[in-house]
């Protein structure tokens, strides 16, 4: 009943809304995963960014979808920590990091893993300034170090950030410009592979400007 629920939601109610308010303009839709076990990692600035990249998806995959999120601010209370477990599936992780928290963060991501999830990872940690990408964090190096085998698919969304800013309750109807990036995998040293992510965002920035002009 759950899973039908969430297909129906996100499916349904969630994309035709998203579809009409942000008018969608995705680049390179076939390197979406059509299944699991994946890592998709995308730039942050807007509560939006999440329930966006999981209307990308339908049917079965999108039940395999887990976002990484915040615990202390997804879990705060029983209403949010319902929806946040069963509606988003989130993958909760401590910004507070200790051994203890890493180890449970780490036992749950292998698990959905090997249960072929599809996860989603915001490497910039936090939602940033409007149309702005913080330097990324290298705990997706470690990631995909641990996991040379498992595709990251590299995702930019521009347009979130000025529909629905960090701090603002208003959602305001903006154009949003999604690009997704063929996938890649662990290589070399953490210094290399942090380097081809920004080269890859910056690539996939500028394809978006040169639309513009």
């Amino acid at each position: 009943m759950l899973n039908f629920f969430r297909k129906f939601l996100y499916c349904f109610i969630l994309k035709p809304i998203f579809y009409i308010c942000l008018g969608y303009n995705i680049k390179n839709p076939n390197n979406l995963p059509k299944k699991g076990p994946c890592i998709i990692i995308s730039n942050h600035n807007s509560h939006l960014d999440t329930l966006v990249l999981m209307t990308l998806f339908s049917g079965d995959s999108l039940l395999k979808v887990s976002p990484i999120a915040a615990k202390d601010y997804f879990l705060k209370n029983k209403l949010l920590s319902f929806i946040s477990l069963k509606i988003l599936n989130i993958i909760p992780l401590s910004r507070h990091v200790t051994k203890t928290s890493q180890e449970e963060f780490n036992a749950m991501l292998d698990w959905r893993l090997k249960n072929n999830s599809i996860c989603i990872l915001y490497p910039e940690g936090t939602r940033g300034e409007p149309e702005k990408i913080a330097k990324f964090k290298t705990g997706i190096a470690h990631i995909a170090k641990t996991y040379p085998n498992i595709p990251i698919v590299p995702i930019y969304m521009e347009g979130l950030g000025m529909a629905l800013p960090r701090g603002e309750a208003l959602f305001i109807p903006a154009i949003c410009s999604i690009v997704v990036e063929e996938a890649i995998k662990y290589s070399d040293s953490k210094d290399e592979f942090m380097q081809k992510i920004k080269d890859i965002y910056d690539k996939m920035r500028n394809e978006l400007k040169k639309e513009e002009i």
